[in-house]
């Protein structure tokens, strides 16, 4: 065959395609358990810096050992830490026909369409007591999903301490005003339920003017961002009303009654 031959051309190219496949493939192997040993790791950095834990001393597996995972069935507000806290995945769950439950269109404020039946919930622990209870969050915004998690007082349930975002594809500039300090500095110390226990934060349009009666609730929209806005408001409605966390937030309250 001919050095410079169609068939010699093709072949080498073939070779090639054949080598860089089975390279590619063997270091995706090769790479999986670090890629999920970091996965892992970013998650719990995360919902360490929505503990406030972010710069506390230690590595973050150290710092972690302060917060417990459980798993929560939405529907009776009950832990079921049977399904394996360690491996469950809560997307995933969301889509199995068995594990997740489609949510009515007229209920389903965050956009998602389905949500899994269980959800992990983290309990900050502080001098031997539960100080912070982390929920994770989702729900449409522009141009994406947002993942993030909001943290609450224990002793009111209601009191926020920190709300972060740790994933989505908003508008740098706009959206993704999801991610500065200002923004997310302002939501310490707002409330999330009125006294009668219905969810009342809101993210509004423009800045809160906080000598209005109900300011404690309200949290300044992204200047620019109005669906990326709603769609912040819109999940948190949702994740903290009767359809999402509301009966184990229920639940929590109840036993916080019973050691008084």
């Amino acid at each position: 065959m001919a050095k410079n031959s169609v068939g010699r051309t093709f072949g080498v190219a073939l070779l090639l395609c054949v080598v860089c496949s089975v390279l590619v493939s063997g270091a995706a192997v090769i790479l999986k358990p670090t890629q999920v040993a970091n996965k892992l790791l970013d998650k719990k950095q995360n919902i360490l810096t929505a503990a406030g834990l972010a710069d506390a001393p230690g590595t973050v597996d150290e710092r972690f050992q302060s917060i417990e995972t459980r798993i929560v069935d939405l529907g009776t507000g009950e832990y079921a830490d049977d399904l394996g806290i360690e491996t469950y995945d809560f997307i995933d769950a969301a889509k199995d026909s068995e594990m997740g439950v489609a949510i009515d269109g007229d209920l389903d404020r965050a956009g998602i369409k389905r949500r899994a039946r269980h959800m992990p919930v983290y309990l900050v622990q502080k001098r031997g007591q539960v100080d912070k209870v982390i929920l994770p969050i989702y729900g449409k915004g522009l141009w994406s999903t947002l993942y993030g998690f909001i943290a609450l007082d224990r002793d009111d349930l209601s009191t926020i301490r920190s709300l972060l975002y740790y994933q989505h594809g908003e508008t740098p500039g706009l959206g993704g005003e999801v991610d500065n300090p200002s923004w997310k500095a302002l939501w310490n110390g707002k409330q999330a339920f009125g006294d009668d226990g219905s969810v009342q934060i809101s993210v509004v349009r423009g800045a809160v003017d906080p000598t209005i009666a109900g300011a404690r609730y309200r949290v300044d929209g992204l200047s620019g961002a109005t669906i990326t806005s709603r769609g912040v408001h819109d999940m948190l409605r949702y994740w903290l009303g009767e359809s999402g966390y509301g009966t184990y937030l229920d639940r929590l309250r109840a036993v916080k009654q019973g050691e008084a």
